[in-house]
Order: C-alpha cells, then structure tokens, then sequence
C-alpha cells in the first residue's frame, strides 16, 4: 500500500482513447500532473499530437500522441507498439472514446398525439447506420480497445482499467437511446471483465459522469439560434442538485482513486461522478 497517496502512479505508463476529447484531455491533463507517462489515442492523429504537446508544455510531463481507432483492431496493435517503445508497457487503460451522434437521437422527447404523423423525428425514424455508429464506437471501442491494450498487464500481473459511461447508463435519458443502450452495455462489460481478469492482478472499474457541456450535447442543450437553453437544459439543471453542469476536470480525483493501489480491493464497480442526479428523485 501507498500511504494513500498516488505516487505508486508515478511514471507509469497510461493509455487514454479519445484522448483528444474534452474528457480524455481533462483527464491526460490530471495526470501528467502527477507525473503519468501519458500516450493520447484518437483517430485524429493531428489532433492527438497537438494535445499531447499542450499537455506536455504545461505540465512538464511524458504525453504523446497516437494515431488509433477504437473499431480497428490492427490499428490500436500499430498504436500499441509505438507506446511500447516510445515509454514501456501500458499498466493503466482509461477507455474514453466515445460520444451520440445527432441521426442517433430523436427529435422528440415522447410520441404525443400532436406529432403522431411526424414519425421521422421519433424512435421509428431513426437512421440505424448512425444508431450502429454510436453504439460500436461507446461499446465495440471499450471492448476492442481493451483487448489490445491490456496484453502488458497481464505480462505484468498488475493493472487497472477504468471505462468512461454515463448517467444514461443507468436511467436512460430521452432522445438518446443507442448512447444510452451503449453505455448500459458499458456498465455491463466492466462487471464482467472485472471477474474474467480478477485473478490476473488486471482492475476494471468505471465513472459515470452527470451531465457536461460538451461538443456532443450542446445541441440538446443550447438553442442554436438564440443561445439560450434549451427546456432539456433546463430540466437537467433543475434535477441536478448541485445546481450546475459538472466540470471535467472534477472528474480527476475519482480518476485517481480507481488507478491507484489506493483502491486495490475495488473491481467492477460503477462510480458516479454527477452532482447529486442519481440521488434525487425531483421532488
């Protein structure tokens, strides 16, 4: 044991996918602070490079970045094999890849008597190659992803796994339901997994953020037009107790918490991260 601090962290090597997002950055951003070799994977090998760099200048740390997607398997072993000589073997997986994709998502929130003959912007008029694209790219990524970038660990007899899910995970939301379908799966993997590999020294846990204001959601959330929220914005504030969207750097202590030796007796538990929303039940 650490004395309960994160120093057995230091200069390990980990791997982040999506790392060039908002939460994969926040989070490559935390840890190079404490002295994590960082290796940013994201299919935008431009943008993995220039975040790398970011990160690296204002921390002082390790980052780099790697050309890899999360759905091609011989593209994340090419990944894998850079990482390996560029810093050592990966002993720390954050599977962040992820996000909706707008033909994924309905226009309405229910199917009310109103807009019975506007099917095309209800569950029947979704397009189900975007649905496929977000539910592969939330749930084949994490499985893909993790099949290649574990090896080391199990060479090692040591390591920890930590999936990104949802809210929606575990109360589905409106409007999202292969994002949600995806994540549920998420939650899923990580408990079983976390049995297949008990005996291997390999961790696997999850964080469930509340609700950020990202890229992806934005346009659930602000009106385009006027800048404003949207009622769905204001539904969310309204049910989340702390009042506010959560920041993703306040996603870094729990971060810590389940890749440290800290919790070596914790595998395959969902940790929510949301301000209060699980716990409230709106009234």
């Amino acid at each position: 044991m650490n004395n309960l601090n994160f120093e057995d962290l230091i200069n390990q090597v980990c791997a982040i996918t999506g790392g060039a997002g908002v939460i994969g950055s926040a989070l490559a951003q935390g840890l190079s602070q404490l002295g994590v070799k960082i290796a940013i994977l994201d299919i935008n090998e431009e943008k993995a490079i220039e975040t790398a760099s970011i990160i690296a200048n204002s921390t002082g740390g390790i980052v780099n970045g790697y050309k890899a997607n999360v759905l091609d398997k011989e593209s994340l072993q090419k990944a894998k094999e850079k990482i390996n000589s560029d810093l050592g073997p990966i002993t720390l997986l954050i599977n962040g890849a992820g996000g909706n994709h707008p033909k994924a998502t309905t226009k309405f929130e229910t199917i009310e008597k109103e807009n019975i003959n506007e099917l095309e912007g209800s569950f029947f008029g979704l397009d189900i190659d975007s649905f496929d694209f977000v539910f592969n790219l939330n749930f084949k990524g994490t499985i893909i992803s993790t099949m290649v970038l574990t090896r080391d660990m199990l060479v090692t007899g040591k390591g920890s796994v930590i999936n990104i899910s949802s809210m929606n995970a575990f109360k589905p939301l409106t409007k999202i339901p292969a994002y949600s379908a995806a994540k549920a799966s998420v939650n899923n993997f990580t408990q079983w997994l976390a049995v297949h590999l008990a005996k291997t020294g390999i961790r696997v846990n999850a964080i469930a953020p509340g609700f950020l204001f990202t890229t992806q959601n934005r346009f659930l959330l602000v009106d385009e037009k006027t800048g404003e929220p949207t009622m769905r914005g204001k539904k969310i504030i309204a049910n989340t107790p702390m009042g506010r969207y959560g920041e993703t750097e306040e996603l870094v202590g729990t971060i810590l918490y389940l890749l440290s030796d800290v919790s070596i007796f914790v595998t395959g538990i969902t940790v929510p991260v949301d301000g209060g929303y699980s716990a409230y039940g709106g009234i």
